[in-house]
């Protein structure tokens, strides 16, 4: 598995980098932040606190809920509803629980509202730079989304536990979290030195992403693949296990309010082109994707099939 070497890196401080955004999105779904404005202390700390967390005994971890039926809480291996499993562990929470977690939750509480509110304001700024690169008047037409009171934004700590079994095997892989593609507008993930993170390319190949403490590392989603009439792809990736480190990831993941109505924006159609997607509600969307398995193409049953 080759490194990925064309990996768009976005200097958000740089005038140019609305358009470059718009080619990364265009050309990969991908692309990986420098100058994000995020604090490392808050990174930092998050890390700290979610490192504590999994180092506790399984039955303290459990106390935390399960993540089903409810939607978010302590998970361990079984990913979703349907039958997926990974070597991973996580947890899964809105952006507006106050979740007991832990030994000291109101440590937990501090340190994930700060990175929340950090990376919101950070993946805002990116999705106003997309609709600047589109050319699009409403600069904050996907952003105000987010913004939104109602919005059903989501948070989510993995942690890939070392799997030494797996030394010496050159071309042996365990799936840490299987290939998919994220449902929202956005995500924004961070994680620690260790590698593990794919994504596939337009060929279907899989590359490996270089880890970046330091960075992030941003998700078109199904959501925004619409809104742009596949102007923007949204990108499948997966996470493999390491045989030697740990690997704790923390994803954010913006999304509409519940009874947002989703399709391609008309700015973004020319005066011959149709929209590729009947509408829909995040919501009914999010109903169907609960009901799929993670590498399902969600959005075939919102496909506008072509006229014969």
């Amino acid at each position: 598995m080759a490194l990925f070497p064309l990996i768009p890196v976005i200097d958000l401080s740089k005038p140019d980098a609305k358009h470059q955004i718009a080619k990364a999105c265009e050309d990969f779904g991908f692309f990986k932040v420098i100058n994000h404005g995020v604090p490392m202390d808050s990174i930092k700390k998050l890390e700290s606190e979610a490192v504590k967390f999994f180092s506790l005994p399984l039955s303290e971890k459990e106390k935390a809920g399960p993540p089903y039926p409810v939607g978010f809480g302590y998970g361990n291996k079984r990913i979703g509803l349907n039958g997926d499993v990974g070597w991973v562990e996580y947890l899964l929470m809105t952006t507006k629980s106050n979740p007991e977690i832990g030994d000291n939750p109101e440590d937990f509480r501090c340190a994930m509202n700060q990175y929340v509110a950090a990376v919101k304001s950070m993946a805002c700024d990116v999705l106003e730079l997309m609709a600047d690169g589109l050319r699009i008047q409403q600069k904050d037409v996907f952003s105000k989304l987010l913004m939104d009171e109602q919005s059903d934004s989501m948070f989510r700590v993995n942690h890939y536990p070392p799997y030494p079994e797996l030394q010496g095997f050159k071309d042996r892989n365990l799936v840490g979290f299987g290939e998919h593609t994220d449902p929202q507008i956005i995500s924004v993930l961070r994680s620690n030195n260790t590698s593990g993170l794919e994504i596939s390319l337009r060929d279907g190949s899989w590359v490996s992403v270089p880890p970046d403490q330091t960075s992030f590392f941003i998700n078109v989603g199904d959501s925004l693949q619409v809104m742009t009439n596949s102007k923007f792809k949204s990108v499948r990736h997966r996470v493999l296990a390491n045989s030697y480190k740990s690997r704790v990831s923390m994803i954010y993941f913006g999304g509409p309010p519940m009874s947002e109505r989703i399709a391609p924006l008309p700015s973004l159609m020319g005066v011959e082109q149709t929209s590729l997607y009947k509408e829909f509600t995040w919501y009914e969307y999010k109903a169907t994707s609960h009901k799929s398995r993670l590498a399902d193409n969600r959005l075939v049953p919102f496909e506008k099939i072509a006229a014969s």
